[in-house]
């Protein structure tokens, strides 16, 4: 069953044209990556999702709600959280004040997080802006966590961290899919990690979607084509 669904997606920047043909389809429990070089349109497709920036045309559905009739808030609350591009925690609340500001009942919890990212039991009276790059981007995803939602979506999640916070942050993301029902779409460059985690991949270039399928079907020439330097 398709728990996200975008079809024909355009997004607008004033006169710009961001997106003009996004489709990507999301089914419960299941990790779809996204894909493309920078400036592709990946971060603005997932702002139009979480509502953060308005569609020009197409479609955006998500459990049975339309979400181009929602503001942020009520998407959202739907069960879409969001770890954003460069963190973005709140430096001066404490790592538990971080975490309390965005709960919801349900699965996750304080000590369910904490589990699953053990240094931040470590630091739940610290603030978060004394934490290392690192440990933000734990804490952001243990936030999204907090909402208890059935989307979880990553925007460059592993980005410029040191290679063994990339291994635990790709660990916790295996983790998930294995032992919750919880869908995720995860945007970032390392293949190796993607293709061992992502049951699908949707590549957009230039702001429309070019190719869909198994990571293990991407051949060297689609990789060099939409996904090289």
């Amino acid at each position: 069953m398709n728990l996200l669904k975008v079809e024909n997606l355009a997004v607008h920047y004033g006169a710009s044209k961001a997106l003009f043909d996004v489709n990507l389809v999301i089914g419960e429990a299941e990790v779809v990556a996204l894909m493309g070089r920078n400036g592709m349109g990946k971060t603005t497709t997932i702002k139009a999702i979480c509502r953060m920036i308005a569609a020009h045309s197409g479609s955006i559905g998500f459990a049975g709600h339309d979400l181009l009739a929602l503001p942020a808030h009520k998407a959202a609350r739907l069960g879409i959280g969001l770890v954003p591009e460069g963190r973005r925690c709140f430096a001066p609340l404490t790592v538990r004040e971080n975490l309390l500001a965005s709960a919801r009942p349900g699965h996750w919890d304080i000590e369910r997080v904490t589990g699953l990212f053990p240094g931040l039991a470590e630091r739940r009276d610290q603030r978060a802006g004394s934490l290392s790059g690192g440990e933000q981007q734990m804490l952001a995803i243990g936030r999204a966590l907090m909402t208890n939602p059935r989307l979880l979506i990553l925007d460059e999640a592993t980005e410029g961290l040191a290679p063994v916070v990339r291994q635990e942050i790709w660990s916790v993301i295996a983790r998930l899919k294995a032992d919750t029902g919880l869908a995720i779409l995860v945007v970032d460059k390392s293949l190796r990690e993607l293709t061992a985690v992502a049951d699908r991949a949707v590549i957009v270039e230039r702001g429309a979607t070019v190719w869909t399928g198994a990571l293990d079907n991407l051949s060297p020439d689609l990789t060099n084509r939409y996904l090289g330097v």
